[in-house]
């Protein structure tokens, strides 16, 4: 197959492209010819070049035509008709591409550097029985865990005083960890100044942590509910939406208050220092974002989410069975008498309680009605401190 390029500037200025092949297609020494050799190549290098100047051979209405070819293309050309005419003997004979080899692309590792070894923020559960105290924590659908907890007994060396906290972590478990470290020793620090006033203590340190941890460039935050037990007073804490529920006799009472945007007196306290609450993702959230009003760290909303804690003060009576110290993640799904119901014969009139296995029921429960955040559940047996 050839093509033809006119010397004016349309194909065929006078007539058809098609009408007058003798004249269009006859030799001229203005014509530069190329044959396509990879659809079909010449048998020869001679008989090439005589088919491309008879006008009597086979051609296509489609020819070159060059007035002044620019230098060094004749040569090209000549070297492709003699590559073609080289290539095959017959000329019936049509080339065709070769399909290129398979490429083996070697499958690596995605992991960057050494292997990666699983840390206990990444493992499924983690469980604890203590003295007087059990936990179980399960992790959501995220990657990592971002709750914590802590517990600390023989508090001054007295062993009828402990603290206890769980911490519930967003966006990233580093305020979550960091409370958990350090929370109930500035609590301790603050009742070593002033015994007196534990209320304000448990402020204090609450407002210390946070402020600590606002020091460091670091993202993210964490509720806390806190129980420290202390010369017969159990002293419960709370800044954000984990809860503190006891068991008097078999019933369930909340010791904590969820601090939502949602509570008319949390949301006068947000819009009066200049934040607004709106509705969001099926919730009510801070500046369209954070869905508690106090925890411990978010640094980009520090304004309106503060780390001041409600703290309540009861005297510990026979009455009071067990304390549950529970993340969100397990009141989204199941009520305080519910969990109280489901521990209570764990844990209360039997020879051997419990309170590990009551833990793991009601986060198997939570999780059985759809929860897929991180779960943290403490049980404290308040009898030994009484």
């Amino acid at each position: 197959m050839s093509v033809a390029v006119s010397n004016s500037p349309v194909f065929s200025p006078s007539s058809s492209l098609f009408c007058n092949k003798t004249s269009m297609l006859s030799p001229s020494h203005e014509a530069l010819n190329l044959t396509l050799t990879h659809l079909k190549p010449a048998p020869s290098a001679s008989s090439s070049s005589g088919s491309l100047s008879s006008p009597s051979s086979p051609s296509s209405p489609f020819r070159l035509r060059l007035s002044k070819p620019p230098t060094g293309f004749s040569s090209t050309a000549s070297s492709v008709l003699g590559s073609g005419s080289s290539s095959s003997t017959s000329p019936n004979t049509v080339l065709k591409r070769k399909r290129p080899g398979r490429l083996a692309i070697p499958l690596a590792s995605l992991s960057f550097g050494a292997t990666a070894t699983p840390s206990a923020a990444a493992r499924e559960v983690v469980e604890e029985a203590g003295d007087g105290y059990s936990v179980f924590c399960k992790r959501g659908r995220r990657e990592a865990m971002e709750d914590r907890y802590s517990a600390v007994l023989n508090v001054q060396g007295d062993s009828k005083q402990a603290f206890f906290g769980v911490f519930d972590g967003h966006g990233g478990a580093k305020a979550a960890e960091f409370a958990a470290e350090n929370l109930d020793k500035n609590i301790i620090d603050e009742l070593r100044r002033d015994e007196s006033g534990i209320e304000e203590a448990i402020k204090q340190g609450y407002l210390q942590t946070d402020s600590d941890f606002l020091k460091d460039d670091i993202g993210g935050g964490s509720c806390c509910v806190t129980a420290l037990i202390s010369r017969g007073n159990l002293i419960v804490s709370n800044a954000g939406d984990c809860r503190a529920v006891i068991s008097r006799n078999g019933v369930g009472e909340a010791l904590t208050f969820d601090h939502r945007p949602s509570r008319e007196d949390e949301r006068d306290r947000i819009e009066t220092t200049g934040g607004y609450v709106d509705f969001c993702h099926g919730t009510w959230r801070i500046q369209g974002s954070l869905a508690v009003s106090r925890a411990i760290g978010d640094r980009h909303l520090k304004r309106w989410v503060i780390a001041e804690p409600d703290t309540k003060v009861v005297r510990l009576i026979p009455e009071y069975e067990f304390l549950i110290l529970a993340s969100d993640g397990l009141w989204d799904k199941v009520s305080n008498q519910e969990a109280v119901d489901i521990t209570h014969p764990l844990c209360m009139g039997i020879d051997k309680p419990e309170p590990l296995t009551a833990c793991k029921k009601l986060v198997d429960l939570s999780v059985s009605r759809g929860s897929s955040d991180d779960i943290s559940v403490m049980l404290i047996q308040l009898g030994r401190y009484i």
